[in-house]
């Protein structure tokens, strides 16, 4: 159906909902035997969650599938170039050339594993530890492996300066929960998944002995992920910031071959790297030497299969769907070729694509109200600041400078990367993957130790995402999050604030949560509050872990507070600072009522429903281990109850489920 504003959607409503404790609402996806007093979710959502059915090839359904629409949009910009005489060596000769390889899967099937063979040699020729450190630097920006220079970005102290820095990694399940806890009856079940998976690459790759093969690198990922650190404590950049120089890293964690695995990488001129995980780093090293070459090849080669399967022979794809999409995610369908071909040349020449995408999809009008809107929502949060009672005079004085130095980007970069280089050729799928991926870390290498271009985009304009970055302290909004629901046009200003205003103040309140606080308004770590204000601002964290920790999101396990603590903290301030937002863009006047719903009630549900989604429990079993956002559900009703407006705009009231005293409201911000 054709995405209407939200205005339209809400137009079938009942007569007004204030002050009335017993009907809900009447709205397309609603249901009605449910009292926004008592669940704005479901009120909202519920009808839309009990009618709809996850597409066989998706974990999650979404109210609107922004990403499938968007996946559309980029198909027929691929699509159009493919059928045009495009020049020899062209930008758009590479998009058609790396797309149409990709989806032509009988070519693939055809060659086997004759594309993989050389990949495969490279590992069979490893003879020696420092043979191996060397083929894991060649393999930065492919692989996901125990030691990798996960990411090149600006310096926590010197944000001026490009710093390469490491992560811990190296795990085919999604969190060292899968291998640690055995008698977690669903994470024992997604291990044996694992096993099964490897097994069957194995085979399919020739090895005599497939399942001992398997063993053993589940053997050697079990003690690489003991030697992880969870993941609630990998979110405070002050633990993450260990600067050294390789020598000194090198000491840190014996084992491990640094000086060839630096040059292999492209960074052996490094003179100062970031380490994140230091007992993380120092362990895995050790693994080098107690676990066999043997073994470490064995691991190298089926992560090298499992990276490879989507471009290798159909067993090869079906095997890797089986445990990536059923085990994991619980999707029944592979999602279409066309859209894994859209994904993957995305990621090979993604800006390359959002150039076409923004001039056909993202007018400027689009950008110009966008502006407004966050030039409202700073000056909402601006006007917070000075009115907040936990706070300091002192530390509000460091905050509104912080607040004012922001950088706002919408939409796309000012410069469009280029990809010249690149090398992508007719008919090779698994040549142009790779080529792609060590195009990206070339790229990403070449920065480390440079001055930092404040012009760099960390996604591209076609992804549905936004983000805050507080080593630039940039707010970033990417066209393709700018459609409906999120953003409308046509929709009024209450359905934009609740949807995308929200949005705009999550990603701005991160610049003032625990780890963008530690963060100035130049982007460099330094602490700019007093010891008083940081013990008032964990006192009220805490209250909202407790909140979070008490959702049971599925049965038997609860959300995870303390991983997911900087998210609720946007979330809480995104929705607050909105709605104030918004009633300061009134200027005064009452809002319209439309559909019998107030402004402020068009306000909520468009908050509500811009997270309508279901989910598959193997998705959300995942999710809660290793996602820093809580459920949608969670995302939705957690902020509502600590908020006035809600409070007031549906009359709730001592009973009514979602009733929360005012005097217990969590306000931060």
């Amino acid at each position: 159906m054709k995405l209407a504003a939200f205005a339209v959607l809400f137009s079938i409503a009942a007569a007004s909902l204030a002050a009335t404790p017993a009907p809900g609402l009447s709205i397309p996806g609603a249901d009605p035997q449910v009292r926004p007093q008592d669940d704005l979710y479901d009120a909202v959502n519920g009808g839309w969650i009990q009618d709809t059915q996850i597409p066989a090839d998706k974990s999650t359904a979404y109210g609107v599938e922004l990403n499938d629409v968007t996946d559309r949009r980029v198909r027929e910009i691929v699509e159009r170039l493919a059928g045009a005489n495009q020049a020899k060596s062209s930008v758009a000769q590479k998009v058609a050339d790396f797309y149409a390889s990709y989806l032509d899967t009988d070519a693939i099937d055809h060659a086997g594993l004759t594309p993989m063979q050389s990949l495969l040699g490279e590992i069979d020729a490893i003879k020696t530890v420092s043979d191996l450190a060397r083929w894991q630097g060649q393999a930065q920006g492919r692989l996901d492996l125990p030691i990798s220079m996960r990411w090149v970005m600006p310096d926590f102290k010197d944000p001026t300066v490009y710093r390469a820095m490491t992560w811990q990694g190296g795990l085919g399940l999604p969190d060292r929960d899968y291998y640690l806890k055995p008698d977690d009856a669903q994470m024992a079940k997604a291990l044996a998944a694992y096993q099964r998976y490897l097994t069957r690459l194995a085979e399919l790759s020739g090895d005599r002995h497939p399942r001992s093969s398997a063993r053993r690198v589940i053997a050697l990922e079990r003690r690489i992920a003991a030697a992880h650190w969870p993941a609630s404590d990998t979110r405070d950049p002050a633990t993450m910031y260990n600067p050294m120089t390789p020598a000194a890293l090198a000491t840190l964690a014996p084992g491990f071959d640094w000086v060839a695995f630096l040059k292999a990488a492209g960074l052996a001129d490094q003179t100062s790297l970031t380490v994140t995980q230091p007992s993380a780093i120092t362990a895995i090293a050790a693994l080098y030497q107690e676990f066999s070459l043997a073994d470490w090849k064995l691991y190298v080669r089926l992560h090298s299969l499992d990276e490879a399967a989507p471009v290798l022979p159909k067993a090869f794809r079906e095997a890797r769907f089986a445990f990536r999409g059923t085990a994991l995610s619980g999707a029944t369908a592979e999602e279409p070729r066309w859209q894994q071909g859209i994904a993957q040349v995305n990621n090979a020449l993604g800006e390359a694509i959002g150039q076409l995408y923004v001039a056909r999809y993202f007018p400027p009008e689009h950008k110009a109200r966008m502006q407004k809107l966050v030039a409202n929502l700073l000056a909402a949060y601006r006007d917070s600041i000075t009115q907040l009672t936990w706070m300091s005079e002192a530390t509000k004085a460091q905050a509104l400078i912080k607040l004012s130095k922001y950088d706002t980007k919408i939409g796309y970069p000012d410069v469009w990367r280029d990809y010249s280089d690149l090398d992508v050729r007719a008919g090779d799928a698994l040549g142009n993957q790779h080529r792609a991926k060590r195009f990206e870390w070339a790229h990403q290498a070449a920065k480390a130790g440079h001055s930092v271009d404040r012009r760099d985009w960390e996604m591209t304009p076609q992804t549905v995402n936004a983000y805050y970055n507080p080593l630039r302290n940039e707010i970033v909004f990417p066209a393709a999050i700018l459609q409906p629901p999120m953003f409308d046009m046509a929709a009024d200003d209450a359905s934009n604030y609740g949807a995308i205003g929200a949005t705009i103040g999550h990603e701005i309140s991160h610049g003032f949560d625990g780890q963008g606080s530690q963060f100035d308004g130049d982007g460099t770590m330094r602490n700019w509050w007093s010891a008083a204000d940081s013990q008032a601002f964990a006192a009220l964290s805490a209250k909202l872990v407790a909140q979070y920790d008490g959702y049971e999101a599925l049965p038997g396990r609860q959300v995870d507070g303390t991983l997911t603590l900087p998210e609720n903290l946007a979330d809480l301030a995104g929705l607050q600072i909105a709605y104030r937002a918004w009633q300061h863009s009134l200027g005064g006047k009452a809002a319209p009522t439309i559909g019998g719903l107030s402004g402020a009630q068009r306000f909520f549900i468009a908050y509500a429903q811009s997270w309508r989604a279901k989910v598959r429990d193997e998705q959300l079993l995942q999710s809660l281990t290793t996602d820093p956002h809580a459920p949608q559900r969670f995302r939705t009703n957690g902020p509502l109850v600590n908020t006035d407006g809600f409070h007031e705009a549906f009359a709730t009231q001592e009973g009514d489920l979602m009733y929360k005293a005012a005097s217990e409201r969590i306000q931060i911000w």
